[in-house]
């Protein structure tokens, strides 16, 4: 991310040169370190304590610091704009009746398959791998996928190291996920994972998911730290599988014309305090998870860390799978997130 931000750093700049002022929405300001006043939408469908509303909070109140209060963000959680309708809202993200906006990728295959390559599973070890790869290489694929749609990559968090969680019986070999009855989101990544370890997944929505465990129509369900926690299903799940399986990240964009119709000094400080904003998040949900997972061992979930040897298991029961997806999201998509790599590219 930080080496996609200077690269469009030095091109603004190159651009302010030549041009002046460049384009404003307003009158040129007064003084010359002053900013345009602009007021700008942004859209996200999680909850007020997802990581992505903490992580546009953070950003709006940054900008509006930094500008003296010029540029003001106008932010919107739970999909508000639309209703609750997520594809409306990326929908209406595409067509520039909603400046900004903050999704996960999964979300955003609505447009495109090849968001969700990084969420291949087992593509990513841990955070600093995801953070490493995404902000080397990640981000410029981001941005090129993008900008077919009409939008503009701003950066990206964490949404989580996704873990399992069941009442049935303790998961240690993909045998014990046979005939299991897991809630998964709707990609099609979820689905053939699950399935491809013998275990039942069901698409079901985030809102339904505590009374389903409740009334035993769910067994088991995947999650990060952080949303498990938000919906409380440390309290109605008793068993926990630590195994990284699949990294999933939320995108922050802006819709081109929006952008493009901002001066290049507002645009850089949008850059600017989203990669400020974004590493902040990082840092947050990584040391929140910590915590949580300390939680939710003293409030009586029993958590179980799979070995090397253990999770190789796995890994090699979905490897046909792993393969039947990098054909899928193509060899550019693939190498962009180092998924063709046997070896974790960077090492510290």
């Amino acid at each position: 991310m930080r080496r996609c931000w200077i690269a469009f750093l030095l091109f603004s700049a190159t651009l302010f040169l030549l041009s002046g002022c460049g384009k404003q929405l307003n009158e040129t300001p007064k003084a010359a370190d002053e900013y345009e006043k602009v007021r700008l939408v942004m859209t996200a469908n999680g909850t007020d304590l997802g990581i992505e509303t903490l992580t546009a909070r953070r950003f709006s109140e940054l900008v509006a610091k930094a500008s003296g209060g010029n540029v003001i963000i106008e932010f919107y959680p739970n999909d508000e704009l639309t209703g609750g309708n997520t594809n409306e809202a990326v929908r209406s993200l595409t067509e520039g009746s909603v400046d900004m906006g903050a999704y996960v990728s999964g979300t955003m295959s609505l447009l495109d398959p090849r968001f969700e390559v990084a969420t291949i599973p087992w593509s990513f070890s841990s955070y600093q791998d995801a953070r490493k790869v995404i902000d080397d290489t990640g981000c410029e694929f981001y941005e090129k996928l993008l900008a077919e749609y009409g939008l503009v990559y701003l950066g990206s968090t964490h949404n989580a190291m996704r873990q399992l969680t069941s009442n049935r019986n303790p998961v240690r070999t993909p045998e014990d996920l046979k005939d299991m009855k897991i809630r998964v989101l709707g990609g099609d990544v979820y689905r053939l994972f699950f399935s491809a370890l013998g275990a039942k997944p069901v698409p079901l929505g985030w809102s339904e998911l505590n009374v389903a465990i409740r009334q035993g129509v769910i067994e088991g369900q995947e999650n990060g730290f952080f949303l498990m926690r938000s919906g409380h299903l440390n309290e109605i799940q008793k068993y926990m599988t630590v195994w990284n399986y699949l990294y999933e990240n939320y995108l922050f964009v802006i819709n081109r014309k929006s952008f493009d119709q901002l001066a290049p000094k507002t645009q850089i400080l949008l850059r600017e305090k989203m990669l400020e904003a974004c590493e902040w998040s990082r840092d947050y949900l990584e040391k929140e998870e910590a915590k949580i997972r300390e939680q939710f061992a003293d409030d009586g979930l029993e958590i179980i860390d799979l070995t090397p040897e253990e999770l190789e298991v796995f890994k090699e029961r979905v490897r046909p799978l792993r393969e039947e997806l990098k054909a899928k999201y193509g060899a550019e998509a693939c190498k962009a997130f180092r998924i063709d790599m046997e070896k974790i590219f960077y090492e510290d």
